[in-house]
């Protein structure tokens, strides 16, 4: 064999190599990354959410309601014109509506919202099946503002609680209700926030935030996770003008499951209670207390008679730590307490005058909220 033959069998296998992985290379770049690229990637490759809402919807309902006010002046409730002039009174019913959500088929059992129930004298609850029932009321925690109403219907659809996954910021949710009675409708967005307080829509505040559409008559609805599995009621939004703008709320499903089954259990929830009102600390007010660190709430009122009153707690004491384990702040520390069963005995860790204090106290039992 010539010495040019030799060169060229030395060196045609590299060459067809090079061609080939070249070809392959250029196909790639033309083709862009596939799917396998993606989710290795970490992007997600769901395009739709059907599955999730065909468990869900079922469960989820609307709520009529229907409020009998009367009308006519004033003065024909006063006994001395109704001598000279009879004047019939009248009444008129007032409509409203909102969303629930069935979470026991056997039971029958309907949580939603309190302020969607809140002075109904009747309240009719509507399947997606087509089928209605009225509803009565099992009992209300408006310092939560949720309610159970129970239904007298067979084969009733449910939802899943949620499990032990927990709610990130960041997880797809879907806002399923009756928004502004067009009928059963279905928003997606993410988680906002987690554990949103001072809102002032409730005494106790530990919100998921979402962006998913929420409008009137979603109140009292369902937010599911992309399983189907209920994370949240539908409460409250945010808004300068009474329509959505992308700011959202939910009452957590573990919050919801703890009220409902006290409310079965008793008809109102009980909670623990010290009499004490528990505002943050602010920065002035921990270089007033002498603390490194920003945390805790200070008392801004205890209730004479009370289990605070009884421990030696005052107005003006910094409240940082329950068995010493610190707070974030002020609302902290009232759910913390609330979630106590009454009879515990804990000791409060407290700032008085620049000076540490422990005061053992038996909590006590939270009065219920006033209607």
């Amino acid at each position: 064999m010539t010495v040019l033959g030799k060169l060229f069998r030395f060196l045609a296998l590299p060459v067809v190599a090079g061609v080939v992985v070249g070809l392959a290379v250029l196909w790639w770049y033309q083709q862009g990354p596939g799917a396998d690229d993606v989710a290795r990637q970490g992007a997600p490759t769901v395009d739709s959410y059907s599955s999730a809402v065909s468990v869900a919807a079922p469960a989820v309902v609307n709520i009529y309601t229907t409020q009998i006010v009367s009308t006519g002046s004033s003065l024909s409730d006063d006994p001395l014109f109704n001598r000279f002039m009879e004047r019939p009174r009248r009444e008129r019913a007032l409509a409203s509506l909102g969303s629930g959500v069935i979470v026991s088929s056997t039971g029958g059992y309907v949580l939603t919202s309190y302020h969607v129930i809140r002075d109904a004298d009747e309240i009719l609850v509507s399947l997606r099946d087509g089928r209605d029932a009225p509803a009565r009321v099992v009992g209300t925690d408006p310092e939560t503002d949720l309610a159970l109403l129970q239904i007298s219907l067979e084969h009733l659809p449910e939802i899943k609680l949620n499990g032990p996954k927990p709610v990130r910021v960041g997880d797809v949710v879907l806002a399923i209700g009756n928004p502004l009675g067009v009928g059963q409708t279905v928003s997606m967005g993410i988680v906002s926030a987690t554990g949103r307080s001072h809102l002032g829509i409730a005494t106790f505040e530990n919100f998921i935030q979402t962006d998913a559409a929420i409008n009137r008559g979603n109140s009292g609805g369902a937010l599911i996770d992309t399983r189907g599995h209920l994370i949240g009621i539908n409460t409250a939004i945010l808004s300068s003008n009474g329509t959505w703008q992308g700011i959202g709320f939910a009452t957590p499903a573990s919050i919801a499951s703890e009220v409902m089954a006290d409310l079965i259990a008793h008809g109102h929830v009980i909670r623990g209670y010290l009499g004490v009102t528990v505002q943050d600390i602010t920065p002035g007010l921990a270089d007033t207390f002498g603390m490194d660190q920003v945390m805790g709430g200070v008392v801004t009122e205890v209730v004479a008679d009370s289990p605070a009153q009884k421990a030696g707690l005052q107005a003006g004491d910094g409240l940082v730590g329950i068995n010493d384990e610190s707070m974030a702040g002020g609302h902290e520390a009232m759910n913390r307490i609330a979630g106590m069963q009454p009879g515990t005995k804990i000791t409060l860790n407290v700032l008085r005058n620049r000076q540490q204090l422990e005061l053992p106290v038996t909590v006590g039992t939270r009065p219920p909220a006033k209607q």
